[in-house]
């Protein structure tokens, strides 16, 4: 990446972090564990779990449905899994593979291959079984952690399983009759086993997110662990969050973005509020019943939420200061209902699994300009590049490069790699800065159509249409055209009320030749009652087109 003064950044760093609470007063006895705590795990997420137990050990780690968790004693768990893997062959540079919901056995199993120096694999539980049989594989994992509901996906294999506990599902997925394990068992083994057999200082493993599988089967991209409080103090310079807070993770942790929600909340030592399921009331009943100050989410769980009639959100929600977005772009249209339903709390995170962090805006920046990316946050360079990798100036749609400290490693499958230029990684967007510097995405490089010879991006349609009344939700995508080589599709999830029932194809298309370019109407309209998504609430083109 450009030339960055790192001590520079880690001293400024310290200004959010500090302000945040991450840092604090700390008596003889913390300082001497947390400080053995950051030599023997550094910033991965054992050791941030291991920094908030012995800094505040009693405080609730996570409510799940099995109750609350002390991080005391959550701390305790990952040693004792931890012990009992190593006691079973699993060394340093093995592989654990975690296939789950949202509970506490998630954070268990970062915590247990912190300690044992493994690479951490997050499995999608949207796979089906080909799929999956496909990347266990190619993944080569040693042993693998799974709820019992996706024990039937598992293929015939030498795989070695244990199963976490379920309270719907008392015979643990069949664990007994195959023969696998159960992760109840080996936190029991390992509560009696010596933490001695453990490395002082493991190697720092790789976690391993797979790539959402919109256009394939999924990749996995290997993630650097931080190395210092960098990226904590990246987010926090542009998210007002502080220590000891509640946030409620809606999205599951197998996806990059409620997996930085894990691990910030570990580090503000917050209480975190799990559920193996996204339910729109439940959420917001969740939010209210807590006082969670955070809620973490993908745009799809936020528009269901905004999509309640209006009783199911009549709680007490006076506690919500920040609703974090990120994993898509977020309709214009759920912008608005969100400022109208919840007040100024909503914060648009742009990332990608390869990048991180890219940039972030804020609900002044979003009220005014409800498509904006925000601007990048501390420690971060964002360019704008044209096709030969020269900057192009404010307004000009080019090709969007990031440059910070936790840009991914490549792919584990060979073959398919991020270009870089100058140390900044491409996300595959293109994108324009406005000339106050707010970032704005124009869409993905291989999203735009060339039809009837102009250029066409399917991301300002979609805009447009969120916010037409008794459209739900929508999707807009290139499709080929015999006579202008290419042209606009649109799929159109109708409400369920007079508006929804009004809305036709002339509707739609009217709607959108009001306010745009002829050549932005979509040729086709076709209405859905759902539109397909992955398990990460991403809409998958290829099964539109």
């Amino acid at each position: 990446m450009p030339r960055i003064s790192v001590a520079t950044d880690l001293i400024k760093g310290l200004v959010p972090i500090t302000r945040a609470g991450i840092i604090g007063p700390l008596g003889p006895r913390a300082l001497t564990g947390v400080a053995t705590a950051w030599f023997q795990w550094d910033f991965t997420a054992g050791g941030l779990l291991a920094v908030a137990a012995r800094r505040d050990g009693d405080r609730i780690a996570v409510i799940d449905e099995w109750g609350p968790v002390t991080y005391r004693d959550l701390d305790a768990d990952a040693e004792a899994l931890a012990i009992a893997l190593y006691d079973r062959g699993l060394r340093e540079r093995g592989r654990i593979g975690v296939l789950a919901r949202n509970h506490r056995g998630f954070l268990t199993a970062m915590g247990a291959s912190s300690r044992l120096g493994t690479d951490l694999v997050l499995l999608n539980t949207g796979a089906p079984a080909p799929q999956l049989a496909e990347i266990l594989a190619e993944q080569k994992i040693d042993w693998l952690l799974v709820d019992p509901e996706f024990t039937p996906l598992l293929p015939d294999s030498d795989l070695r399983v244990a199963v976490f506990d379920d309270p719907n599902d008392p015979t643990g997925g069949g664990a007994d009759a195959a023969g696998w394990a159960r992760v109840d068992g080996l936190l029991e083994d390992g509560r009696g086993g010596r933490s001695l057999v453990l490395a002082r200082r493991p190697r720092r493993g790789r976690l391993i997110v797979l790539t959402s599988g919109t256009t394939g089967t999924p990749k996995g991209a290997s993630r650097p662990e931080p190395r210092s409080w960098m990226p904590a103090a990246a987010v926090l310079s542009r998210l007002p969050l502080r220590s000891r807070g509640t946030t409620v993770v809606a999205s599951p942790i197998f996806h990059t973005w409620a997996l930085a929600g894990t691990q910030i909340a570990l580090a503000l030592r917050s209480t975190l509020i799990l559920n193996r399921r996204f339910d729109a009331a439940a959420t917001v009943e969740s939010v209210a019943r807590h006082g969670a100050d955070t809620l973490w989410l993908v745009p799809t769980m936020l528009q269901r939420i905004t999509d309640l009639p209006k009783d199911e959100r009549d709680v007490d929600l006076s506690s919500l200061r920040v609703i974090a977005a990120s994993g898509s772009a977020i309709p214009t249209g759920v912008v608005h209902k969100t400022f109208d339903a919840f007040g100024d709390v909503l914060y648009n995170f742009y990332g990608s699994t390869e990048v991180s962090w890219a940039s972030i805006a804020q609900p002044a920046e979003l009220r005014v300009h409800p498509t904006t990316a925000g601007r990048p946050p501390l420690g971060t360079v964002v360019k704008i590049l044209d096709d030969d990798g020269n900057p192009v100036p404010a307004g000009t749609v080019g090709r969007v490069f990031v440059g910070n400290g936790m840009l991914f490693e490549g792919y584990t499958r060979s073959g398919s790699e991020k270009e870089v230029v100058d140390g900044m990684m491409s996300t595959g967007d293109v994108g324009h800065f406005d000339d106050t510097g707010l970032l704005f995405l124009d869409g993905r490089s291989d999203d735009m159509i060339v039809s009837g010879g102009e250029n066409v991006y399917p991301r300002e349609v979609e805009n447009l249409l969120s916010e037409l009344s008794g459209v739900l939700e929508v999707a807009v995508i290139g499709v080929d055209d015999a006579e202008f080589a290419s042209r606009l599709a649109a799929w159109v999830v109708r409400t369920d009320d007079e508006d929804g029932a009004a809305l036709t194809v002339d509707s739609v298309r009217d709607h959108v030749r009001s306010r745009l370019a002829r050549f932005c109407v979509p040729r086709d309209v076709t209405f859905l009652d759902e539109l397909p998504r992955n398990a990460t609430g991403k809409v998958v083109p290829r099964l539109l087109r």
